[in-house]
Parts: structure tokens; C-alpha cells; sequence
């Protein structure tokens, strides 16, 4: 992708403006027609959010997104309306013991009133607050309490595919962990084992990237540095690693590009949280010196594979190695190309990565080898926010057009007359659209850096 290192951040102003503009009366439309009794709202058909009962995991995005709106603008029926829907639904998305989805679901919903109470953009009694905090307390342990042991004695959050199944997108909705740590919880094991939520995350996030994320060191004949894969498959008899596998992208052996946005994403978010925690604290899981250097070698390894093998706009194809980029010579060249015939784009995986982009760079330092990396989250937001991927029609349910979901399984939306999917939007990308304007607008701004954690004041 092309990177303009010259593009001021107060140079989206109009853009973030524009995709708070558009997303108000989108947020207000779907609270009012959707049918909770159906599930969540997953992605669009026609411009119609429909659902997939494949997990829930999404309808913590769609409450998250009222909230994002409040921040924004200050609109009190905003924030009534994430606020309501918050405490009437979410519930049994703190303690469900069959996904890995805990951080996606109950951060953007009660970690979002959490974080407003905390910055005073709410006026939250202390019950309240305490009631968030909970939820947030018991989330994160039951996410921790998914843990599968390896041969090694280290371990990691199984995804709902089984204790066998590692999935890069965990490391993103391990900032629940993270949260539930820093709060003074922990998860009570057998015979009132105290079992450390920040152990777990650290763990977690070791062996993500020990056997996710690739580092051009020869570790397979397709070991190509920032290389992410989907899944890692273990042997949990023995607790012995045993094959890179995938469930949303195109091969083992290709990066499904939204699997490298969480990575990415999820990387810089958590080396942001770690500089809050105590050298003491971090000592029995290795300590800092051993704990960074890895989390930031594969935070930059997947932020250059991403600006290395995405379109020159920053929009990315939903896989690396999908097939039909076969017959598309030059696509890294020119800009993406949501109507081919080829291979879908995937927007959402653009919004993930971007804000992922800006955290690494504001991480690194911006006057620093950070720069690269901060204006290529510039440039991808830059793309994303305009035409053909932000949805001006307000028909259309959806924001950011041109998301894609599942593609081996067939079940996103092909116009007539096209070949592949396109035109259509997602929850998750939608919410991250919106956490990445939310972003830009606080820098633009000068407002508080958004985090998911409380930061020192």
C-alpha cells in the first residue's frame, strides 16, 4: 500500500465527521427494526442486517455502537439507548461458557459504560459503576476459565471449536482479561486455586504468537514473516502443537487478512496496557524484558505484512492467497477493487487494521521508526471513509459497504449479475468503523487517548 507520510491527522477531520453524520440515523433505524427474538444482527443482505446463529458474538457490537455514538456527539439517547439494551440483554453474554468472544461482546457494551463513568462523560452512580465492574470481573474470569494446557505447561483460550483450536482473533477480546486483572480479579480454580487473569493473558498471548504469526525464520516451507494463520491445531492428549489450520480464510498456508487485522490490532492494544501494569507483577510470567520484545516483534511482523500485501488504498483482499487474485496481476499496485470478478474485499478488515496501525505508531513514537505505521492507519482510515466504502444511502443498513464474513462458507451476499460478494456490511465492522472515528476524532481534537483501561491522570 501507499503510505503519504505528509496526510495530518486534522486532515480527516470532514471524513470522521462525516461517518458519525451517517451512522446516527443507521443506529436509530436498526434499534427500531430489529427483532432481538431473531438474535443479532451479523451482517447485511440487500442493505438489511440479517442474522447467522453461528455464535453470538456480535450483538454486543450493535449496543457498542450507541455507546461510540454518545461519546461522539454527546446525544443523551444515545447513550440511553446502549445503556438500556446493555442491562436488558447482555447478561448471558458475562457468563457464557462456550466462546472465546468475551472482550468483543462485553467490552463494547459494559467496558464502553465503564470507560465513560471513568472519564466523566457519564454521571453514573457508584451501584452502577460497581454493577459494570462486576460484569466486567466475571467476564474476563470465565474467558480465562477456557484454557487449554500445553505439553510445556503454558496454555492458551480455546475458541468455540474445542480445546484443540487456538484462533488469532482471541488475542483482541483478551483485553477483557486484561480489564477483569486490573480491576483485582482473579479466577478461583479447584481447591480456591487463585488463578491470575494477567498470567493468562500473557500466556495467551506468548503462544498466539509462537504459532499464529509467522517471522520468516524457517519454520515451514510458507514461512513468510508477519504471516498469519486463522487457527493453530494441538494434540490435547499431549498438549503438543500440531498443524496451522483455518476456519474463515482460503488455506492454512495464506493469511486471511481479517485474522491479521486482529492480530495486529490486538498486539498494540495489549503492549499499551502493559505499560500500566508493575515490573512486579509481570515477573512471574517472564517479566517485561522477556514479555514485550515478543508482543512488538509480532505487532510490526503483521503490521508489514499488511502494508506489504495490501492494495495501494490500504483496503486489503479477504485473504492473501485467495485464488482469484491469480487473475488479477498488479492488485497490490492499484487500488482495491470491491467490484470484481474475481475476490471480495474485505473493509472490515480494513477498519481493524487501521486502528492498529495508529496504536503501534503512537506506541513506537510518531517522530520514530512509529511514523511508517501511524500514517499508514491514516491512509487506510483516509480510504474507508469515503467512497465506495463508507454507505450514504439511508436505506442501507449498514455503514462501511463492502465487508465480507465467511467466504469458504458461502454466506455472503452476491448482487445479480456479480461474481462476488460485495455491497454489504457488518456488525463487527460497523462498531470498529466507529471505535477507529472515535480514535481519530480525540486525536484531532487533542481529547483523551481512547484505551479500553483506565490510564494514569
Amino acid at each position: 500500500m501507499n503510505i503519504d507520510t505528509q496526510l495530518p491527522v486534522s486532515a480527516l477531520r470532514a471524513r470522521v465527521d462525516k461517518v458519525f453524520a451517517l451512522a446516527a440515523p443507521k443506529i436509530i433505524k436498526l434499534q427500531r427494526s430489529w427483532d432481538p427474538g431473531k438474535g443479532s444482527p451479523v451482517f447485511t443482505r440487500e442493505g438489511k442486517y440479517t442474522t447467522r446463529g453461528w455464535t453470538e458474538w456480535t450483538q454486543g457490537f450493535q449496543f457498542g455502537c450507541q455507546l461510540l455514538m454518545f461519546d461522539a456527539t454527546g446525544d443523551q439517547e444515545f447513550f440511553r439507548l446502549g445503556r438500556e439494551n446493555t442491562l436488558e440483554y447482555m447478561a448471558p453474554h458475562v457468563s457464557h461458557v462456550g466462546v472465546h468472544d468475551h472482550g468483543f461482546n462485553n467490552i463494547s457494551t459494559y467496558g464502553n459504560l465503564w470507560r465513560l463513568a471513568r472519564e466523566g462523560k457519564s454521571t453514573e452512580s457508584a451501584d452502577a459503576i460497581e454493577l459494570y465492574e462486576l460484569a466486567l470481573k466475571v467476564s474476563g474470569a470465565v474467558q480465562a476459565a477456557r484454557w487449554s494446557k500445553l505439553s510445556d505447561g503454558t496454555g492458551f483460550i480455546h475458541s468455540f471449536n474445542g480445546p484443540h483450536s487456538l484462533f488469532s482473533d482471541t488475542i483482541r477480546s483478551c483485553r477483557v482479561l486484561s480489564l477483569a486483572h486490573s480491576l483485582g480479579h482473579c479466577l478461583m480454580g479447584e481447591n480456591d486455586q487463585r488463578i491470575s487473569l494477567l498470567g493468562r493473558t500473557v500466556e495467551h498471548a506468548l503462544n498466539t504468537a509462537k504459532y499464529n504469526v509467522y517471522y520468516g525464520e524457517g519454520r515451514d516451507a510458507y514461512d513468510v514473516r508477519g504471516r498469519v494463520a486463522h487457527e493453530s491445531i494441538f494434540n490435547m492428549t499431549d498438549g503438543r502443537y500440531r498443524c496451522p489450520s483455518t476456519q474463515q480464510g482460503y488455506s492454512p498456508f495464506t493469511t486471511w487478512t481479517r485474522g491479521l487485522a486482529w492480530i495486529l490490532l490486538g498486539y498494540a492494544e495489549q503492549l499499551e496496557f502493559l505499560k500500566t501494569v508493575r515490573d512486579d507483577a509481570l515477573a512471574p510470567f517472564g517479566g517485561r524484558a522477556t514479555i514485550e520484545p515478543v508482543l512488538l516483534k509480532t505487532a510490526e511482523a503483521a503490521a508489514d505484512f499488511y502494508i506489504d500485501n495490501t492494495a495501494s488504498d490500504g483496503v486489503p483482499y479477504w485473504d492473501s492467497g485467495a485464488p482469484g487474485l491469480a487473475h488479477m496481476p498488479g492488485h497490490l499496485d492499484a487500488p482495491s477493487q470491491p467490484d470484481n470478478d474475481y475476490e471480495p474485499v474485505d473493509s472490515s478488515a480494513a477498519v481493524i487494521a487501521a486502528q492498529g496501525l495508529l496504536r503501534l505508531g503512537h506506541l513506537l513514537g510518531l517522530e520514530k521508526r512509529g511514523k511508517k505505521y501511524y500514517q499508514a492507519g491514516l491512509a487506510v482510515a483516509r480510504t474507508v471513509f469515503d467512497n465506495p466504502y463508507i454507505s450514504e444511502d439511508p436505506d442501507h443498513q449498514g455503514l462501511i459497504l463492502h465487508s465480507v464474513y465467511h467466504r469458504p462458507n458461502g454466506w455472503d451476499y452476491i448482487p445479480e449479475g456479480k461474481r462476488v460478494p460485495q455491497g454489504e456490511s457488518s456488525m463487527w465492522g460497523d462498531y470498529h468503523a466507529l471505535e477507529l472515528a472515535l480514535y481519530l476524532k480525540r486525536q484531532i481534537e487533542g481529547g483523551e487517548y481512547l484505551t479500553f483501561f483506565d490510564q494514569p491522570r
